[in-house]
Order: structure tokens, then C-alpha cells, then sequence
């Protein structure tokens, strides 16, 4: 659907075909003075997804808000190899699975898969209260909120998440570089920066991560992770310098491009 169809939409309270076949839909003053204004903001800049509040991924519709990053269908990829990754080796009952969400934000990763792997442990961590905030909002909608364990944290440093050992570590880092970012498309400019930023080369969070992540992480377990466009080489030198990994493998994107590496562990 195009933004407008979406629009129009969700106003309306009904579907696209209803757009275009139902000449009764209601447009009095009032939803013409709303639209209005949805349009003008849209104009300004602001993402479609906060001026309604809520999105989709995978399938899903999760809220969000200004303040938390926008769920990206870059970001479906990443899920989708997690979902191949435990059905290859624990099936779909994932019993024993023990899963971490590094930066969660709108919580769509951890919603999403504890709704496909219901007997799974599932933590979120997030250093953001108001994504911690909204994550736990939709986890309440898909009814999954007492299958995610929500903590407030920068990466590993809570004292729950070092302790634990983990499966799979899935995270959709920051990974802009920190002069990119201005020049992007104006939308971006309303998501939270400390969402974004990735530092001076786009990859102060996988050094970070490489660092922190060896030890919670069980034997052979894996980190699957987001990258950015032309980060692989990088990201390739700086966990092959880590003694506790090895074995890298990279997924591209529907345009061809190096979007999910997964690293396991020795």
C-alpha cells in the first residue's frame, strides 16, 4: 500500500479495496480537517508511522511512538534467519531456547519470536525506558508479556543478562556512522539518535558487542546481527581478532546487499 492508501485507510476504517469500490465512506469536516493535518505534518518530515502511532513487521502491527525507532523490513530479514536458525536446531517446540534481544526498542524482535517459539526464554534488554515502555506495551497486545523478560540496560551490563547464557544473541545495533546521519532523508531526523548512531565508522556497538558477548553466550551459540551497507569487511576483521568466534555467515537483502552476519561461538 502506498502511504496515502494507508492514510486514507486507517482513517476511513477500512481496507484498500474499500478506497476504491465503496463510494459511501464517510468524509465529513471533521476527518477531512484531520487529514489535513496528518498531511501537513507529513510534509514537514515526520514519518507516517508515528503521525498514526503504530506499525507493521512481520506481519504484526506494533505501536510506536517519537523516541522509538521505526521497525525497518531490513530488520524482517534478521528475524527471519533467527526463526531458521532454532527451527534447524531445536525444531519449533524450542523447549531449551534461551534467547537475548540486544536493543530492543519497540520490542518487535522479541514479540515476534516468542510467538513463534512459545516455550522459549526470551530477554529484551533496551537502554531506553520509553522503548522499554512501548516494547512492553506490545508484547501486552500480542499477549505475549509473560513470556519476555523486559530489563533496562546498556548492552550486557545488567547483572540478570551476564549471568545468563544464551542460544542466540539477535541485536539491531546502531550502525549509521555519526556524519551520515545528517544526511539522510528527513525522516530520520525524528527517530531517536542513540537508535541510529553507530559511531565515527558505524561500528563502535559490534566492537562492543564482540567484546562483551563471548561469555554469555553458550558453546556453539550464535550472534545474529543487522549490518549496514559496506560494514561486513570491517565487521568480518573484528570479530575474526575475538578468540571466542569463529565461523562468520552473511545473508543479503533483497537488493543484494550484506544485511545479517552470523557469528558463533567456539
Amino acid at each position: 500500500m502506498t502511504e496515502a492508501e494507508i492514510l486514507f485507510a486507517e482513517v476511513l476504517g477500512c481496507d484498500r479495496m474499500s478506497l476504491y469500490r465503496n463510494r459511501a465512506l464517510p468524509l465529513n469536516a471533521e476527518i477531512s480537517k484531520y487529514i489535513g493535518t496528518v498531511l501537513k505534518r507529513r510534509i514537514h518530515g515526520e514519518p507516517l508511522q508515528y503521525i498514526l502511532g503504530k506499525t507493521e513487521f512481520m506481519g504484526l502491527e506494533f505501536k510506536v511512538e517519537p523516541g522509538v525507532l521505526i521497525p525497518r523490513q531490513e530488520t524482517e530479514i534478521l528475524v527471519e534467519k533467527v526463526v531458521q536458525e532454532v527451527t534447524k536446531s531445536q525444531g519449533h517446540n524450542a523447549i531449551s531456547l534461551s534467547l537475548l534481544d540486544l536493543g530492543t526498542g519497540s520490542g518487535c524482535i522479541a514479540v515476534f519470536l516468542a510467538k513463534m517459539f512459545p516455550a522459549a526464554k526470551i530477554t529484551a534488554v533496551d537502554i531506553s525506558e520509553q522503548a522499554l515502555r512501548i516494547a512492553k506495551q506490545n508484547a501486552i497486545l500480542h499477549g505475549v508479556d509473560e513470556r519476555i523478560q523486559f530489563i533496562q540496560g546498556n548492552l550486557l551490563s545488567p547483572y540478570a543478562v551476564r549471568r545468563t547464557q544464551y542460544d542466540i544473541i539477535v541485536s539491531n545495533p546502531p550502525y549509521i556512522p555519526s556524519w551520515e546521519i545528517s544526511q539522510l532523508q528527513p525522516e530520520i531526523a525524528y527517530e531517536p539518535r542513540i537508535a541510529l548512531d553507530g559511531g565515527e565508522d558505524g561500528l563502535d556497538f559490534y566492537r562492543k558487542i564482540a567484546l562483551t558477548c563471548g561469555r554469555c553466550l553458550k558453546i556453539h551459540g550464535k550472534l545474529i546481527l543487522e549490518i549496514g551497507f559496506g560494514q561486513l569487511e570491517g565487521i568480518k576483521n573484528i570479530f575474526q581478532k575475538n578468540k571466542n568466534f569463529e565461523a562468520i555467515e552473511v545473508i543479503k537483502d533483497y537488493n543484494n546487499i550484506d544485511r545479517v552476519a552470523i557469528i558463533e561461538k567456539r
